[in-house]
C-alpha cells in the first residue's frame, strides 16, 4: 500500500487534489509542533479543510511533543491511522487508549536511533509500526541504509509476536529504488518528494507500488 506525504508541497491544495485522482492508498499527514521537531505545520484550523480536496483515508503521524492535544482533532477527520512517537513528554499507553477510544487505529512511530525492543510492551494496543529511513521533521532528506536492518529485526518480532497483527510501514526518503530494497519487508509505503515533485504523480506512485 502506498501513503503519500504533502510535507515538501508549495500548494497543498494543489497537491492534495492531485493525490485524490490517483489510486493512491492514504494521505500521509506530517503534524509538527516546532519542539519534537524544529519544523512546524500548519495549524489544525487549516488542516481540518483537508476534506475539501481530497477523500481519500488519512494515515496521521504526530511529531508532537504532547500528543493528546491534537489526538481528538485528527480523530474528527477520515483517518485511519494515528501515529505516535515513543518518546513524547506524556504517557505512550495512554494516548494509544486515547487514539482507540475514537476508534481509529494506532501507531508508534520510531527514530533511527530508537531499539525494536522498546515497541514490544506495546505490541498488545498498536495496530501499526512507522519506521523513521530519515531524522523526522523535514522532507526531502536521504534514506539512511541501516533503517533496513530495523525492518529485518521487525519481520523476525511479527514472527515471535504472531498473535498480534500489527502492519509495518516507511516513511522517509523514499523512491522506487528504496521501495524495491524494502518491499519484502514492508505493508505500507510512505513517499512524499518522490511523488508530489513529479508532473505524473500516479506515474510515480504506480513505480512504487510495482514493488509494494
Amino acid at each position: 500500500m502506498i501513503s503519500a506525504s504533502f510535507l515538501t508541497s508549495k500548494d497543498i491544495p494543489k497537491t492534495l487534489a492531485e493525490l485524490n485522482n490517483t489510486d493512491v492508498d492514504y494521505i500521509h499527514v506530517d503534524v509538527m509542533d516546532g519542539r519534537y521537531v524544529e519544523n512546524k505545520s500548519l495549524p489544525f484550523k487549516e488542516m481540518r479543510h483537508i476534506y475539501k480536496f481530497t477523500d481519500k483515508r488519512l494515515d496521521v503521524h504526530l511529531m508532537v511533543s504532547c500528543p493528546s492535544k491534537y489526538i481528538c482533532d485528527y480523530a474528527s477527520l477520515n483517518t485511519e491511522y494515528i501515529t505516535i512517537h515513543l518518546d513524547t513528554l506524556e504517557d505512550t499507553l495512554s494516548n494509544l487508549t486515547l487514539i482507540k477510544s475514537y476508534g481509529i487505529k494506532t501507531g508508534i512511530a520510531i527514530n533511527p536511533n530508537d531499539e525494536i525492543e522498546a515497541l514490544i510492551p506495546y505490541l498488545p494496543y498498536i495496530d501499526l509500526i512507522l519506521v523513521m529511513g530519515v531524522i523526522p521533521g523535514r522532507g526531502g532528506q536521504e534514506f539512511i541504509n541501516s533503517t533496513i536492518d530495523k525492518l529485518k529485526e521487525l519481520k523476525v518480532l511479527k514472527k515471535e509476536y504472531k498473535k498480534f497483527n500489527f502492519k509495518v510501514s516507511i516513511d522517509g526518503g523514499i523512491n522506487n529504488f528504496v521501495a524495491k530494497k524494502v518491499s519484502t519487508l514492508v505493508d505500507i509505503i510512505v513517499s512524499g518528494s518522490y511523488i508530489t515533485n513529479s508532473t505524473d504523480f500516479q506515474k510515480q506512485i504506480d513505480s512504487l507500488r510495482n514493488f509494494s
